[in-house]
């Protein structure tokens, strides 16, 4: 079975639109499964704040790394890849995927927004 864990601070989202369609009738079968876990569990704070105003200024919000590589040291006891989604990143395609799932690999995924600024 594939097996996915999302690191997000919107866990009810999930499974979403996972759930519905193909997807949704292959993870009714246990072909795959999604644990989504919320960030906020690995707040240092009392507010479970887990995100800041960005290093130098400018608009938007950015995760805080503390949070979030506590997160992953919880649920990725494996060598699993652990994915990152940035606008930076080497896209995920289907291909990176079907080795993945070959492999029978499993992954971590960090689940966030980026944000948008007018003008």
């Amino acid at each position: 079975m594939w097996r996915a864990t999302v690191l997000t601070i919107f866990p009810d989202m999930f499974p979403g639109p996972l759930g519905a369609s193909l997807a949704g009738k292959a993870h009714d079968k246990g072909l795959w499964s999604l644990a989504p876990v919320d960030l906020r569990e690995f707040a240092a704070d009392r507010h479970r704040t887990v995100d800041d105003t960005p290093a130098g200024g400018g608009p938007g919000m950015v995760m805080k790394p503390d949070v979030i590589a506590r997160a992953i040291d919880a649920v990725a006891e494996d060598a699993r890849p652990r994915l990152l989604m940035s606008p930076r990143g080497t896209p995920l395609t289907q291909r990176r995927s079907r080795g993945w799932r070959r492999a029978r690999a499993w992954s971590c995924c960090v689940a966030g927004s980026r944000g948008w600024t007018s003008g």
